[in-house]
């Protein structure tokens, strides 16, 4: 999908009220954006009040600016007492101010210092995408969409309460208030969902008519003498996607007990996410201590990759590692193994792909021997939202989250819903909704048979014994096009400390203790347990090739095996569970058509990207079973939807029912 990606804004402040000298528009009111933005925005969709006593609530705003919405929000739900326990704030920008003019713009103005500052510190690079600022130790979020709306709204995936259209003058800016764009806003409306601008053209009140809201007027801030309010009220209501349940209308679940599958990297990483939005969750393993399988090598890599074109393997990847990458540093401040000071990586292009310097800048092999501390094979790419941390330390940290309890030694072979004779119950859901019926529990069992754990919610995380799964209506197809990889990674006392990971052609990096560690080989559907020699030679060989590195003459080389699962598309599987057998009629060639299994969750497939992958599985699936918006576009999320095999299998083979 061809993206207009975002540039930085052109700002003039010259004047006392800065200008974007692109659309020759001001920013705010003279009479200041902190009074516009309460006025306008919190006081026209009826906030703090209609955030008051909930348990979430979700704001969608047109034009980030300068972040004077923002920074009037969020200090407004600081102050009110009953303010709601999670708020998500998306706002969606073309033009970002660079992180200088940020600065000067908040700093010359009535913006709280304190909240300016917390903005600044985590201003993200002006890559393409959502990118996750956590304030108040995530119950406060913002999702700051970088790239064109007409891209992004359509995209988004969730529901909002209340919208901010802060758009330049539709004269000015007419893309900005596009009848097809407000129609997608429509689209995003919880019930009840209200909208407000300081604009009371005829275009932005036709179309949001159009998009299904009434619309009104009230005072206007400074020289607007009227401003343009409004309800959804829709006569309409959109059919659900059955494969997009708890997305596409309220959420299917309220907070209560999950449990876990699988105590690795997915696993601690989902059951994190949970807890911190108020679940309580079990994580289950077979091995009797986390981290047992491949999330227990001593060190793994985490960053992004540059692709022409920026695909889905680029953008998918981009979005992990730009997550990760303050959750892992957060970790290795408190003791966690690792640095989260950049990667090398070696160019396959001759042409590098052009990027933001705040994300990645190239150079030739005198820069990448600065970088690494090493002399190495080639021109070189600096990722610096990249790095490396011990795995199994990251998992034990997540996992003594409060609220998550860990039982090792438990081997989940079945997953099965409830009798049809089990009582079902109606979950009540916030803001109106109609609620949601469904299976009083799942049953978790072991190889015999017996159960080990019931829970409302299940999430199957990573690992390569999957469970079997038993729906309602019988066993669910297990057809999720993954294969099980075994790799074997190497490590002997280091001539040399790498300053940096470098990656190429396999990879190495310098652990604390004084060993390199490199790696790895990937040999499918191999069930070797034992190192072997020809292995450990072959990683060493392509360590050579990359640093020049390699062991003393008759040093002792250690080792580890693993096996993790990999899919062919080389993307993770996240999601709601596929339910095959429910499939009876209707489209089967996109993903979100197919039906799921209600309170049945996977998170594998990472392959070698376990690290870059976890946190964004954690965030999908939580935000997913929350009901709170999904921090990716629509397009990627159906590229790691779990049904995607399904649908490529049915492409060449329909089911009864759909070929008939």
């Amino acid at each position: 999908m061809t993206r207009r990606p975002p540039t930085p804004a052109r700002i003039d402040f010259a004047n006392g009220v800065p200008l974007a000298t692109d659309f020759g528009d001001v920013y705010h009111a003279r009479a200041g954006a902190m009074g516009q933005a309460r006025h306008v925005f919190l006081g026209g969709n009826g906030l703090p009040g209609a955030w008051q006593d909930r348990r979430r609530f979700a704001i969608l705003e047109t034009g980030f600016g300068l972040g004077h919405n923002f920074l009037a929000t969020w200090q407004a739900w600081r102050d009110d007492p009953r303010r709601c326990e999670r708020l998500d704030y998306v706002s969606v920008e073309l033009h970002p101010p660079a992180l200088p003019d940020l600065q000067r713009a908040l700093a010359g103005g009535d913006a709280p210092p304190p909240l300016a500052a917390e903005l600044a510190a985590a201003w993200p690079p002006p890559t393409p995408g959502l990118h996750r600022l956590a304030f108040d130790g995530g119950r406060f979020v913002l999702w700051l969409a970088l790239g064109d709306a007409r891209d992004l709204l359509p995209a988004l995936t969730g529901h909002f309460n209340a919208f901010f259209l802060d758009g330049f003058a539709p004269a000015r800016n007419p893309e900005m208030w596009d009848r097809r764009l407000l129609a997608a806003l429509g689209r995003r409306a919880a019930p009840g969902a209200t909208a407000a601008t300081w604009s009371v053209a005829a275009v932005v009140r036709e179309g949001l008519t159009h998009a299904g809201f009434e619309v009104g007027r009230q005072p206007g801030y400074d020289s607007k003498r009227e401003m343009t309010v409004a309800r959804h009220a829709p006569r309409h209501t959109p059919r659900r996607l059955p494969g997009r349940i708890g997305l596409d209308g309220p959420a299917a679940h309220r907070p209560g007990r999950v449990v876990v599958v699988g105590a690795g990297l997915a696993g601690a990483a989902v059951a994190q996410a949970l807890v911190a939005r108020g679940w309580s969750c079990t994580v289950l393993d077979r091995a009797s201590a986390p981290a047992s399988g491949a999330s227990g090598n001593p060190a793994g890599l985490f960053h992004g990759t540059l692709h022409e074109g920026d695909g889905p393997h680029a953008r998918l990847l981009r979005a992990g590692a730009l997550l990760a990458a303050p959750m892992y540093a957060d970790l290795v401040a408190q003791g966690v193994p690792g640095a989260v000071d950049g990667l090398v990586a070696m160019q396959r292009e001759r042409t590098p792909v052009p990027c933001p310097q705040e994300y990645a800048c190239h150079g030739d092999a005198p820069a990448a021997a600065a970088w690494s501390g090493r002399h190495v094979a080639g021109p070189a790419t600096l990722y610096r939202q990249a790095g490396w941390v011990d795995p199994g330390a990251v998992v034990r940290a997540w996992l003594s989250a409060p609220g998550v309890t860990f039982r090792g030694g438990i081997e989940v072979a079945a997953v099965r819903a409830a009798s049809p004779e089990a009582p079902t119950r109606a979950d009540g859901v916030e803001d109106g909704s109609t609620a949601v019926s469904r299976p009083a529990r799942w049953l978790l069992l072991d190889a015999a048979g017996r159960p080990v754990e019931t829970a409302e919610v299940v999430i199957v995380a990573g690992g390569t014994g999957l469970p079997s799964i038993d729906g309602p209506d019988g066993p669910a197809d297990p057809h999720l096009g993954w294969h099980s990889v075994r790799g074997q990674i190497t490590w002997f006392d280091g001539p040399a400390p790498l300053w940096r990971p470098v990656t190429g052609q396999g990879y190495a990096l310098s652990l604390p203790d004084g060993r390199l560690l490199c790696g790895a080989t990937s040999h499918h559907d191999d069930a070797e347990p034992a190192l072997r020699t020809a292995d450990t030679a072959f990683n060493i060989a392509r360590l050579k090739a990359l640093t020049g590195l390699e062991p003393t003459p008759g040093g002792a080389c250690g080792g580890r095996v693993g096996w993790r699962l990999g899919t062919s598309d080389r993307l993770p599987v996240i999601g709601a569970w596929p339910d095959a057998r429910a499939v009876t009629s209707g489209r089967l060639d996109q993903a979100r058509f197919i039906a799921r299994h209600p309170g049945l969750y996977l998170a594998g497939g990472f392959g070698s990207r376990g690290l870059t992958w976890a946190p964004l599985a954690a965030e999908v699936i939580a935000a997913w079973i929350d009901g709170t918006p999904i921090p990716l576009e629509s397009d990627l999320l159906d590229a790691i939807d779990p049904a995607r095999a399904l649908v490529r299998r049915w492409r060449r083979t329909p089911p009864p029912a759909a070929a008939g």
